[in-house]
Parts: C-alpha cells; structure tokens; sequence
C-alpha cells in the first residue's frame, strides 16, 4: 500500500496542548487521545486512541451510561462524561457507569 505511513501504528508522536500525565486525556485537534508519558503543555510525545481505559468521570445528572453508551470528554473539567451538549465524542462505555460513579471505563471509537 502506498499510502501507509505507519503500520501498525499504536502510538503517534502529538503535541501536548496543556499539561497531562501519563495515562491523561488530552483533547488534540477534534479528537482525544491519552497520553503515554507525562508532558508539559507544548511538549511533543507519544499518544494512542487505541485500547480500553479506566478513568475520572463526571459525576451528576446524564453523566453516566448503559454499556455501549456513547461516552464523551470534557475538556473544562478534563474528565469523561455521558453528556453530549459541548463536549467531544471519545468512544463508548465498556461497562455501565451510573452518574454518581467517579470512575468509568471506556473504549476508544
């Protein structure tokens, strides 16, 4: 294929755009990625969209989903979310997340 630029591609070098650290999120460009090492803002490192997390999840009304929900990230609040309105589409929920739990896990998409 002449088009390929990586193959097998896990991990791509990204610009952090605010500090993160290793295993944050980070919103780059319309999409989130998480971080394989700890960065400071503008530092240029490995990121991936691949694979399931656990992570920091907002808590309170909507916020949670059924597994296979869709799942979003805030980036005011740097956390995971099942709110759609304003925040940016990451995956889905590999697992139920009520809206009062402070953790979720979710897949990339």
């Amino acid at each position: 294929m002449k088009n390929q630029v990586r193959s097998e591609a896990t991990t791509i070098p990204l610009t952090a755009p605010y500090a993160v650290e290793s295993g944050g999120a980070a919103l780059i460009g319309a999409c989130v990625f998480i971080s394989l090492a700890k960065l400071a803002s503008g530092e240029i490192g490995q990121f991936t969209r691949e694979g399931e997390y656990t992570y920091a999840k907002a808590t309170g009304t909507g916020t949670g989903g059924a597994q296979g929900a869709l799942i979003y990230w805030d980036n005011t609040a740097k956390l995971f979310t099942g709110v759609a309105t304003g925040n940016t589409l990451a995956g889905f929920f590999s697992v139920a997340a009520g809206n009062t739990d402070a953790t979720c896990q979710f897949v990339f998409s």
